[in-house]
C-alpha cells in the first residue's frame, strides 16, 4: 500500500516539480527530495529501536517520499550539462550507481544484523544528503531559469478570482503532463515506457516471491542473484550503453533492450529448474538500457526550457505504470496459479507479452527524431551548405532551439 501511495504521489507530482525546477533550479528540489528519502530509513531503525513505535510512521514516510522524485530531477540536471550524443549514457551511469548497491546490498547481510543494516543503510544516506548540500551544483543557468519563467506567465491565463487561481493550481500538474501528448514521437515513447515500466515493476516486486514459492530460493540463492543482476546492470550500462548508442542509434537499441524484455520474462515463465532463472536474470540486465535511452531521446527532443518538465512527465508515467503493475501481474498469477493459462508463469509470459507491444511501439518511432547520431551528421552536412548574403535560415535556428 506504501508503494502505491508513493508512486501515485509520484504521478501527481512529478511533471510539475520538474516544470518548477526549469524556473526555480535543479538544486533546492533534488536536496529536498533527497531529504525526504531519508524518512522512512530512519523511521525503520527507530522501529527496531523501540519496539512500541506504531509502524504507521514508516509506511506515511514511505508514502511521502513519492512526493518529490530526485531521480528525475537529477536526469534534468544531466541534460542541462550533457551533449545529445552523451546524454544515453550518462543517464545510464546514474542507473548502473543503482546496480553496484543492488550487487553489493546482500552481502551486508552476512556480517551484519538486521539492526546492523539499517543503520548502515542510513548512515551512507545521510553521507550523501550532506555530500549533496556541500558539493551538488547548480546546473541551470540564470538566462534559461528567467526565459522559462517569462515563457511560463506568457502561458498562464488570465485570473480574476481566488477560485480561478485555485482551480489552475489544482489543474496544473495534469496539464504540464499534457507535453506528453505534443507529438507522434512522444505519444510512442509514453506508449512503450508505460508498458515496459507495468512489467519491469511487477518483476521487481513479485520475482523474489516467486522463485523463492516455486524454485526453493534461499539465502544464498537470492544473494548470489542480486551479485548477478547488480555486475550485469554495471557492465551494460557503464560498457555495452555508448558503444551501441553509437554503432546502432538510440532506436533501435530500444528495440533490442524489449525484445530482451520479452524473452527473459518468457523465460522465467516457462523455467523448471533454477539455472534458467539464471541464465535468464543474467540477460535480464540488457532490458535496463530502455529508460536511459527513452529518457535521452525525449531531452534531446525539447528545448532547454522543458527538461525537468519533460522528464518529470516521463517518471510520472512510469510511477503509474509501477503503481498498477504489480497488482496487474498479481491477477493474472491469480488467476492461474491453480492450473489455468501456462501455469504459475503465466505471469510472466504475460508480461513478455507487454514488451513484445513496447518493441512494436519502439519499431514505429521515426529514426530521424530518435537517433542522436543522425541528427549530428545533418548538421554536419548542413555546416558544409554555402548560403548567400544577407540569407537568414529560419528553420536552421529553430532545429537549434
Amino acid at each position: 500500500l506504501a508503494s502505491f501511495l508513493s508512486n501515485t504521489l509520484t504521478f501527481a507530482t512529478s511533471s510539475l516539480m520538474g516544470s518548477i525546477s526549469d524556473e526555480k533550479g535543479r538544486r533546492g528540489i533534488m536536496l529536498l527530495g533527497i531529504g525526504l528519502s531519508l524518512m522512512a530509513p530512519l523511521n525503520l531503525v527507530l522501529l527496531q529501536l523501540f519496539e512500541s513505535m506504531d509502524p504507521s510512521f514508516y509506511y506515511a514516510s514511505h508514502a511521502l517520499y513519492g512526493i518529490v522524485s530526485w531521480m528525475a530531477i537529477a536526469l534534468s540536471a544531466l541534460s542541462d550539462v550533457m551533449p545529445p550524443k552523451w546524454r544515453a549514457p550518462s543517464f545510464g551511469l546514474v542507473i548502473a550507481g543503482f546496480s553496484m548497491g543492488f550487487a553489493l546490498s546482500p552481502i551486508l547481510a552476512v556480517f551484519l544484523s538486521h539492526l546492523g543494516v539499517s543503520v548502515f543503510a542510513l548512515s551512507i544516506l545521510i553521507a550523501g544528503f550532506v555530500f549533496a548540500c556541500v558539493s551538488l551544483p547548480e546546473t541551470l543557468s540564470p538566462e534559461a531559469s528567467e526565459k522559462s519563467r517569462l515563457k511560463r506567465l506568457a502561458e498562464r491565463p488570465t485570473m480574476e478570482t481566488r477560485m480561478e487561481v485555485v482551480q489552475y493550481n489544482l489543474l496544473r500538474p495534469m496539464k504540464e503532463l499534457l507535453i506528453l501528448n505534443r507529438n507522434k514521437l512522444f505519444r510512442l515513447l509514453s506508449a512503450l515506457a508505460f508498458f515496459s515500466s507495468v512489467v519491469s515493476s511487477a518483476d521487481q516486486t513479485l520475482f523474489l516471491y516467486y522463485v523463492e514459492e516455486n524454485f526453493g530460493f534461499g539465502d544464498k540463492d537470492i544473494a548470489i542473484l542480486f551479485l548477478i543482476i547488480g555486475i550485469m546492470g554495471m557492465f551494460v550500462q557503464t560498457v555495452l550503453l555508448k558503444p551501441l548508442n553509437s554503432l546502432i542509434g538510440e532506436r533501435r537499441v530500444i528495440i533490442v533492450a524489449f525484445l530482451v524484455g520479452t524473452l527473459h520474462n518468457y523465460l522465467y515463465g516457462v523455467a523448471k529448474k533454477k539455472s534458467t532463472i539464471f541464465i535468464s536474470a543474467t540477460i535480464a540486465s540488457l532490458t535496463g538500457m530502455s529508460f536511459p535511452t527513452i529518457s535521452a531521446i525525449k531531452a534531446n527532443n525539447v528545448d532547454e526550457l522543458e527538461q525537468g518538465r519533460i522528464q518529470g512527465a516521463l517518471y510520472a508515467l512510469s510511477s503509474l505504470a509501477s503503481a498498477v503493475g504489480p497488482m496487474m501481474l498479481r491477477y493474472v498469477y491469480h488467476q492461474t496459479k491453480d492450473g489455468g493459462g501456462f501455469g504459475k508463469g503465466t505471469m510472466f509470459i504475460f508480461g513478455a507479452g507487454l514488451y513484445l507491444v513496447a518493441a512494436v511501439c519502439a519499431w514505429l518511432l521515426p529514426e530521424e527524431q530518435a537517433n542522436s547520431n543522425l541528427k549530428r551528421d545533418a548538421k554536419k552536412r548542413s555546416s558544409l551548405v554555402d548560403f548567400d548574403e544577407g540569407y537568414f535560415d529560419y528553420g536552421a535556428i529553430q532545429d537549434e532551439a
